[in-house]
C-alpha cells in the first residue's frame, strides 16, 4: 500500500492494522464459544465441540465484510497427500475441522486424570490413520489420470515487474516478450497456452496488439488465455479485471469477468470511513465484479478460470465445475508479495482446489509461482520467483465429481449448526476443575 498505492506509512500502517484487527476477530470468537461453553456446559463438552467452533469461525472469515479466507488450517496439509485426500470428501473446511479435532483430543488429558484420559487421542489416531489410509489407496489408484480427454497446456510466466508493469516506455518489449515465449511453447507442442493475469499492457478487446494476439492464435491452431482489463461502455461506464479466451480461429471465444475483488487491491472497502486512504483510492482501479463464473468453451470442451485472489475461495471454483468446467485454470499477478511467503501460500490454496474438484489445475503468475497440478494435489511443474519460465503439460479434461463437488460445505453448516445448539442450550454453571477453560 505504500510501494504501489501512494499511501504514506502511518497510513499504511493504520490501513494495515485495521486487516490485522479483522482478522484476530475469528480467533476471538472462537475462543468465546468455547468459553462459554465450558462455562455453561463443563470443559469437557467445551472440547468437543472446539472443532464445530473452529470451522465455524473460520467460514465467517470467508463470509463476513467481504471476506479474506488466506491459510485456513487445513491448507497446512496440502503437501501431506494421503490425509488433503479428505478434501475430496470435505473441502479445505473439513481438514480445518480434523486438526482442531485432533488438538482437542491431545488436550483432554488436562481435564481427565482418570485412566481413560488417553482415549479421545487414541480414537483421532485411529481416525486420522484411517483417513490417511484411504488417501494412500485413492492417490494410488490414479484413476483420474486415465480418464477425461489428454491437452497439451503451455504456461508463459513474463516475470514482469509490478514497477515496470504498466510504464508505456517498457510496453513493446514486455508484448514481444509474451509473444515470444507463446512461439516458444507451441513449438513445443501446446494446444492451450496461459498468460497471467493483467498480462497486456494494454486493454485487450480495444487494441491493436489485441489483434496480433488472435493472429498468433490462427496461425498456429491454438487457444490462448490471458488477462487483461475490460471496459464496457454505458452510463456509467464499467471496468472489469477480464480474463479471454482467444480461439484457434483468431476470435474472443469466452470472456470471464472477475467476481471477488481484492480489498485495497482493486476496491477500497468503506470509503468514507477510510477517508484517510484517499491516495490508494485514486490508485486503485475502481473494478465492477462479474456476477457469475461461467466457464470458457474449448474446442468442444469447458474450462473455468480463477483471477488472482478469487483462487482461495473454495465455492466459486466449485461454480465453475457445476457449470460444466473440466479444467481449472488460474491466472495471477503476485509480483506485490515479492519474495515474501505468500506467493507459496498462494500456490498450495490453489493446489487444494485440484484436490477438492478432482480436477487437474494449471496456472500461470506473473513473476511466479507458475505450475500444474495433478487431480490429487501433486504438482506436476512448477517455476521458481522472478525469473523467465515456460513449460508444456499435459493435462486431462474430466467429467467426474468428487463428493465435495456434488455437496459442497456440508461440514460448514453442521459446524454452525452444532455451535449455535452449544451456546443455545445452556445448562446449570460447572464448578471446579476446568471452570477456566
Amino acid at each position: 500500500m505504500a510501494r504501489f498505492g501512494g499511501l504514506s506509512l502511518p497510513a499504511a500502517t493504520a490501513v494495515a492494522a485495521l486487516l490485522v484487527a479483522y482478522l484476530a476477530l475469528f480467533p476471538a470468537l472462537f475462543a468465546l464459544a468455547v468459553r462459554l461453553v465450558a462455562h455453561h456446559r463443563g470443559p469437557g463438552v467445551a472440547l468437543a465441540a472446539a472443532p464445530f467452533a473452529w470451522i465455524a469461525s473460520e467460514y465467517g472469515r470467508l463470509a463476513l465484510f467481504g471476506g479474506f479466507p488466506w491459510v485456513l488450517l487445513g491448507y497446512s496439509q496440502v503437501t501431506i497427500l494421503p490425509v488433503a485426500q479428505l478434501a475430496s470428501v470435505s473441502g479445505v473446511f473439513g481438514l480445518s475441522g480434523l486438526l482442531a479435532a485432533g488438538s482437542a483430543a491431545v488436550s483432554w488429558p488436562v481435564l481427565d486424570r482418570g485412566p481413560r484420559r488417553w482415549w479421545p487421542a487414541a480414537g483421532m489416531l485411529v481416525c486420522v490413520a484411517g483417513v490417511a489410509a484411504w488417501g494412500t489407496s485413492r492417490v494410488a489408484g490414479e484413476r483420474l489420470l486415465a480418464a477425461g480427454r489428454p491437452l497439451s497446456v503451455g504456461i508463459v510466466q513474463a516475470n514482469v515487474r509490478q514497477d515496470q508493469k504498466w510504464d508505456p516506455g517498457l510496453a513493446d518489449e514486455i508484448f514481444e516478450r509474451y509473444l515470444r515465449l507463446t512461439r516458444k511453447v507451441i513449438a513445443e507442442g501446446a494446444e492451450l497456452v496461459l498468460w497471467p493475469e493483467s498480462a497486456t499492457p494494454f486493454s485487450f478487446a480495444q487494441s491493436a496488439e489485441g489483434a496480433i494476439v488472435g493472429q498468433l492464435a490462427r496461425d498456429a491452431g491454438v487457444s490462448i488465455l490471458l488477462g487483461s482489463d475490460l471496459w464496457e461502455p454505458g452510463s456509467p461506464a464499467r471496468l472489469y479485471n477480464a480474463a479471454f479466451l482467444v480461439q484457434p480461429d483468431g476470435a474472443i471465444g469466452g470472456v470471464y469477468r472477475k467476481v471477488r475483488l481484492v480489498p485495497f487491491g482493486e476496491y477500497v472497502p468503506f470509503q468514507r470511513v477510510l477517508f484517510f486512504a484517499a491516495p490508494l483510492v485514486q490508485a486503485v482501479s475502481d473494478f465492477e465484479a462479474g456476477s457469475v463464473v461461467n466457464p470458457l468453451p474449448l474446442d468442444g470442451g469447458l474450462i473455468s478460470t480463477a483471477i488472482c485472489y478469487e483462487v482461495v475461495y473454495p465455492g466459486l471454483i466449485r461454480e465453475g465445475v457445476l457449470n460444466g468446467s473440466q479444467l481449472l485454470t488460474t491466472i495471477t499477478n503476485d509480483a506485490w508479495f515479492g519474495r515474501s511467503s505468500a506467493a507459496s501460500q498462494h500456490f498450495a490454496m490453489a493446489s487444494m482446489r485440484a484436490i477438492e474438484q478432482g480436477r487437474y489445475l494449471v496456472r500461470s503468475a506473473n513473476t511466479g509461482i507458475s505450475g500444474v497440478v495433478d487431480p490429487y494435489g501433486r504438482v506436476r511443474a512448477r517455476s521458481d520467483l522472478f525469473v523467465e519460465y515456460t513449460t508444456v503439460d499435459q493435462v486431462r479434461l474430466l467429467d467426474q465429481s468428487t463428493v465435495y463437488g456434488r455437496m459442497g460445505d456440508a461440514p460448514v453448516w453442521l459446524s454452525l449448526g452444532v455451535t449455535a445448539l452449544a451456546l443455545l442450550h445452556r445448562t446449570r454453571p460447572r464448578t471446579g476443575r476446568g471452570q477456566g477453560l
